[in-house]
């Protein structure tokens, strides 16, 4: 692709002024010496979305989505990846050269390369910490590498049944567990958090002398709790920036249609950024 075509692409959704995006693909831009590729980020919910995409002009190559978006913009697309529509959830549009728009999801893959980076490529068995919006992401990747079940720790009837629901959707067998439980989660092979900031602090404590794998899929604050006492016991530890980057880097490679996106380079940037002021 000529570098003297302008090009634009950006991140949606709200809130979104604390996006670490355009950090990682304004990295991958000048990397790649993609000169006159932009990388912006907008305040967008689901009411103004569909006024944002009818003013997509050629100029644009993709978006990226996050909350509250990756739902309501199934609707509006021309054609859906089935690992999105596996999860209901779009965080990855591409404006075709004809003009379609096509939705994919990268976080399932994302999860599924962090934890091969970190030498987890099959599990016995897993736990998930919570049942919201991140944990369908994290069953479809764990379909992938999980040969058994899979427990999730829930505090409510109504989120046990999403999450069976979303097992028998997906092929993982997935079992329930109260959330008072949550300390024997911490003893499977890999342990998958998907909750908000603060929720496992208190699990810190129980964490087995010789665990397995944490993913923590937040990575503001970080470390965590949970994260920093799990890496003290020297076991492995997957955190919230490298599924960001992971998935990242193939929301470039399908936008700029590059072979490979510079997966350091883009960490490095991130890593910086979170390490600025105001972090």
């Amino acid at each position: 692709m000529p570098s003297t075509e302008a090009r634009r692409a950006a991140v949606l959704g709200s809130p979104i002024a604390h996006s670490l995006s355009p950090v990682l693909h304004r990295a991958a831009y000048a990397e790649l010496g993609l000169d006159h590729w932009s990388y912006d980020r907008f305040e967008v919910d689901e009411a103004a979305l569909l006024g944002f995409i009818g003013g997509l002009d050629a100029s644009w190559a993709g978006l990226s989505l996050t909350m509250p978006l990756k739902r309501a913009v199934i609707g509006l697309l021309d054609e859906v990846s089935g690992t999105a529509a596996s999860v209901e959830a779009v965080n990855t549009v591409v404006l075709s050269e004809d003009g379609r728009l096509l939705g994919d999801n990268t976080d399932i893959p994302g999860m599924v390369a962090a934890l091969h980076e970190r030498g987890v490529e099959k599990v016995e068995s897993a736990a998930i910490l919570g049942a919201g919006a991140t944990a369908s992401s994290a069953l479809a990747a764990l379909a992938e590498i999980c040969t058994g079940p899979v427990t999730a720790y829930v505090r409510s009837p109504v989120r046990a049944a999403e999450m069976r629901a979303w097992g028998e959707r997906l092929g993982v067998d997935v079992r329930i567990a109260d959330w008072a439980d949550g300390a024997q989660a911490l003893h499977a092979p890999l342990v998958v958090a998907t909750t908000p900031a603060g929720a496992t602090d208190a699990l810190a404590d129980a964490v087995p002398d010789r665990p397995g794998t944490l993913f923590d899929v937040l990575y503001e604050p970080w470390p965590t709790a949970l994260a920093s006492r799990w890496s003290a016991t020297g076991a492995a530890l997957v955190g919230g920036l490298d599924l960001l980057v992971h998935q990242a880097v193939l929301q470039v490679e399908q936008m700029t249609g590059c072979a490979a996106a510079p997966l350091a380079v883009m960490r490095a940037a991130g890593e910086q950024a979170l390490a600025g002021p105001g972090h």
